[in-house]
C-alpha cells in the first residue's frame, strides 16, 4: 500500500457515521447487509446512508454484489489488512538491526496470529 492510499483509506474513516458502517459491516462479514438493512439499523435516512457507502466504496473498504433482486454491502478485509500491515510495517526497527528487533505479540493485529519467532 502506498502512502497516499493509506490517507485515502483512513480519510474514508475519519467520520462517525462511516466508521459506525464500517464496523457494523465488519460484525455481520462477508455475507453483508442491503442498503435498507443497514439505513435501518444505522436509523439514517436512504441518502445519508448511499453518501456514506459511496465514500467507503471509494476507498475500497467495501464492495457490493447482487443476488438475485438485492444488493448487499460487504466489508473489504483484504483493504483492511493491507492497511493494518502498512501501519505496522517494520514495527520496533527504529535503530534496531532488523534481526534484534523486539517485535512480540503485542505488535500483532489482535485478529491475527502472532508471529512464530525462531
Amino acid at each position: 500500500m502506498k502512502a497516499e492510499d493509506a490517507i485515502a483509506v483512513c480519510g474514508a474513516l475519519a467520520s462517525e457515521p462511516r466508521l459506525a458502517l464500517y464496523r457494523l459491516l465488519v460484525r455481520r462479514g462477508p455475507e453483508g447487509f442491503t442498503p435498507g438493512e443497514l439505513a435501518r439499523r444505522l436509523r439514517v435516512p436512504a441518502p445519508t446512508l448511499s453518501f456514506h457507502l459511496k465514500a467507503l466504496m471509494a476507498a475500497e473498504l467495501v464492495s457490493s454484489r447482487r443476488a438475485g433482486r438485492h444488493l448487499y454491502y460487504s466489508p473489504n478485509f483484504t483493504r483492511m489488512n493491507t492497511l493494518i500491515e502498512f501501519l505496522t510495517a517494520k514495527c520496533c526497527t527504529l535503530g534496531v538491526p532488523a534481526a534484534h528487533a523486539p517485535c512480540g505479540p503485542a505488535c500483532a493485529p489482535a485478529c491475527a496470529p502472532a508471529p512464530v519467532r525462531r
